[in-house]
């Protein structure tokens, strides 16, 4: 099958970093596959075997009619169109249902954001009317799909996939890391911020224990140093920079920690589960609660109440053998996220399209 993968960059975000996960499992599968963007950057590289498509070119200001015109203007030979394309994000989705209705071409629309996530004016009409003329959609959980089937759209629940292969170990010997990863320029999204202002006396209350922060963004970065020699924490606080190596720093970190105000279905706290962290969350509207049972395989703390995050995170640094405990538990509950369940459900989607 020819399966064309639609998004705007390959920049390093957590839905960038899935499809480039999926198209090179469908690859190595067997189909035909096409990865297309409509800007830069390149951070996530694909399998050299899938065909890259740049529609980087025209002169047009405005960022969606040119890549709109880019699509339609590639998709005309007819040598070109896919079976099935697949497209990511919000912005692109809608241009992704527009040229698949002109050249009639099968479409799977992929949310990776819960429906409240604020955006634009384009945002908004494409949650609200245009998903409903594409041949499916695909959210990451339960929370969103009665919003779109309220609205008339053919919504799947397609969880993210763990990346990583599980990381069990006879003994635990790591570091005295408590870890966060993302893009540093959405500390706002993350709560990179509020996490800053909020760590100093768990990091103060507990000597040998540090902060690790990994993921690239100059504005982010500034700020985020800022605030904590702000805060007197920079001897406690690692800035990592963006890392393609993040298995390794989650396999010598021992506690995760996730503050996001609000997210999809969070990648990256999977893959700190399979690395065997002990991950604790703010209970956000959507995501950690699909991961997560609270004091099982994780802690879950209400959202964003930094006075009971800091209680719990001390609790959790004091008890080691509660870190193997959730680390263990965590490692065993990732079946229904492993790559290949994911795969079969794009399958089973397809055939009925």
């Amino acid at each position: 099958m020819k399966i064309d993968f639609l998004i705007n960059s390959l920049a390093s975000g957590g839905a960038e970093r899935v499809l480039v996960l999926l198209a090179n499992h469908f690859k190595r599968n067997g189909h035909d596959v096409s990865i297309i963007t409509f800007n830069k950057p390149d951070i996530w590289k694909p399998d050299e075997d899938i065909k890259r498509v740049r529609l980087y070119h025209g002169k047009i200001k405005n960022q969606t009619i040119r890549s709109f015109k880019s699509l339609i203007h590639y998709y005309h030979p007819k040598k070109n169109r896919p079976d099935v394309l697949i497209s990511f994000m919000v912005h692109t989705n809608l241009i992704a249902v527009i040229v698949s209705k002109f050249y009639a071409i099968k479409l799977i629309a992929s949310e990776h954001n819960n429906h409240l996530e604020e955006t634009n004016a384009i945002g908004k009409l494409t949650r609200k009317y245009a998903y409903k003329f594409a041949n499916a959609l695909t959210v990451l959980t339960d929370f969103d799909r009665k919003f779109y089937e309220d609205r008339n759209v053919n919504v799947h629940v397609m969880p993210n996939p763990c990346s990583f292969d599980a990381y069990r170990e006879e003994n635990r010997n790591r570091n005295k890391i408590i870890l966060a990863v993302g893009a540093l320029n959405r500390y706002h999204h993350k709560g990179f911020d509020n996490l800053l202002k909020m760590i100093g006396p768990v990091l103060i209350d507990n000597p040998g224990w540090k902060l690790k922060l990994v993921g690239g963004g100059e504005e982010g970065t500034k700020f985020l140093k800022d605030l904590s020699e702000k805060e007197k924490l920079t001897e406690k606080v690692i800035f990592e920079g963006f890392s393609d190596n993040i298995a390794d720093i989650m396999r010598d970190s021992d506690i995760y920690i996730m503050t996001s105000r609000f997210e999809g279905l969070p990648m990256v706290l999977l893959e700190a589960m399979s690395q065997g962290m002990a991950c604790i969350s703010y209970d956000c509207i959507s995501g950690p609660s699909e991961i997560i049972t609270h004091n099982e395989n994780g802690i879950l703390v209400e959202n964003q109440n930094s006075e009971l995050m800091c209680i719990e995170l001390n609790a959790l640094i004091r008890n080691p053998e509660k870190r193997k405990k959730l680390a263990k538990k965590g490692i065993d509950s990732l079946d229904r996220f492993k790559i290949d369940t994911i795969y079969n459900k794009y399958l089973e989607i397809f055939g009925a399209l």
